[in-house]
């Protein structure tokens, strides 16, 4: 069974990459802040984990205020690293955990918590500041990430409460998972910083050693307070703390506080703490090898679910046929079938599939219908016709099961 090992909370500045990336940890300003980090790295390179979940807020740079999620959990096998402006940083690609992430969006939404699930977007500082301090990655990182992004910049934002309840979801979910992992659960932002208006430049290092203080002892103080509060007491931009609670929810009451570093070097107040499980050994929890709600779906014949599973596996299929919404896309088809196929990445069994319009044999494959339809307008299908296709019966067949059966 997985099991959680401990906790990190860490800042997320951004400026911890620049100095990270111009090699700056021995300058007098900056070693405080790489030195308080080398324990965490110590920490866990002796415990070893198989696994970071890593709670970040997105900063405009893979989301944006079209669409800006509360909770998003990324699913996807790999992660780049964003451009935020000025280039791509040196590091390597990410690897991801697909299977204990679909395990936790499962979970978690069962647990009634509403998540969306993302794949193929980058992601950013809130991440890739903090990770190259705790992981050494020449040749590639030690382990995988399992990102969830946490709305922090769009009021409203969700509650503290809310994120610690989310992490006592995490918790459940990676304990009901029956592959034998380590997790280690990172919470990251802050602590007391405000970046914006006549009150930029704020820090209160004394509310910022009362929350550390609380996040370790008294959570729930922590998780009743409102976001006001927070921003009265560190700092508009500090808010972001609550994804602490997120991280500390995760975790049992009995924990140590094993590192803790505090550093204020210009506009925020950067922080590392680590906190260990005290029993580490695997829970005796049940486990779930499928989503309880779809139990049973194997026996309804001629029946998809389509799932984060099927989603992932077929990305590049369902993005070509979504594709077909713009102009270009369908014109690059109609110009050369096969080289559109080739464009978007298709293997030579979906090209097939393409070519011969078989559209039972594309959902049993794994493609969506509501991405499918878009192709079959483009080749000049109407949906009824699809549908009869799929039923293995001729359209006048199909249509003559109909209450409308002169429907066109």
């Amino acid at each position: 069974m997985a099991r959680i090992i401990g906790g990190i909370g860490a800042s997320h500045v951004p400026t911890i990459g620049v100095a990270y990336d111009k090699n700056k940890q021995d300058v007098p300003a900056w070693a405080p802040l790489f030195k308080g980090f080398e324990p965490a790295a110590k920490w866990l390179e002796e415990k070893k984990p198989d696994v970071l979940v890593f709670f970040y807020n997105d900063h405009l740079n893979a989301f944006f205020y079209d669409l800006y999620p509360t909770f998003a959990l990324g699913v996807a096998p790999s992660y780049d690293v964003a451009d935020e402006g000025a280039g791509l940083r040196p590091l390597p690609t990410l690897p991801g955990h697909p299977g204990l992430a679909r395990h936790i969006a499962e979970s978690v939404i069962n647990d009634e918590f509403d998540l969306t699930v993302f794949q193929d977007r980058p992601l950013d500082h809130g991440v890739f500041s903090p990770l190259p301090l705790l992981w050494p990655h020449k040749g590639g990182w030690p382990g995988a990430v399992i990102p969830v992004e946490v709305n922090v910049v769009q009021y409203p934002l969700p509650t503290a409460m809310r994120c610690y309840r989310l992490g006592q979801a995490l918790r459940r979910a990676i304990e009901s998972y029956t592959e034998d992992l380590s997790v280690v659960v990172v919470g990251t932002g802050g602590l007391s910083h405000q970046i914006h208006g006549e009150r930029t430049g704020y820090n209160d290092t004394e509310w910022d050693m009362r929350f550390i203080d609380l996040i370790e002892k008294d959570p729930m103080t922590l998780a009743k307070m409102k976001h006001v509060d927070y921003i009265r007491l560190g700092g508009a931009e500090s808010v972001e703390v609550i994804m602490w609670l997120a991280m500390r929810g995760a975790l049992s009451d009995d924990i140590k506080k094993v590192h803790q570093n505090y550093y204020l070097a210009t506009t925020t107040a950067m922080t590392v703490l680590v906190f260990e499980e005290n029993d580490q050994t695997p829970k005796k929890v049940e486990g779930v090898s499928q989503n309880p709600q779809l139990s049973g779906i194997e026996d309804i014949a001629g029946t998809y679910a389509f799932d984060i599973k099927t989603g992932t596996k077929c990305i590049r299929l369902n993005r070509f046929f979504w594709n077909m919404r713009t102009p270009a896309s369908r014109a690059e088809f109609e110009r050369d079938e096969a080289a559109a196929c080739r464009n978007a990445g298709l293997t030579d069994q979906e090209t097939t599939l393409v070519r011969d319009r078989n559209w039972l044999g594309l959902i049993q494959y794994g493609a969506n219908f509501f991405v499918l339809e878009k192709f079959a307008r483009l080749v000049g299908e109407t949906n009824l016709e699809v549908y009869a296709s799929m039923r293995g019966e001729t359209f006048d067949e199909f249509l003559a099961t109909r209450q409308v059966p002169d429907a066109r």
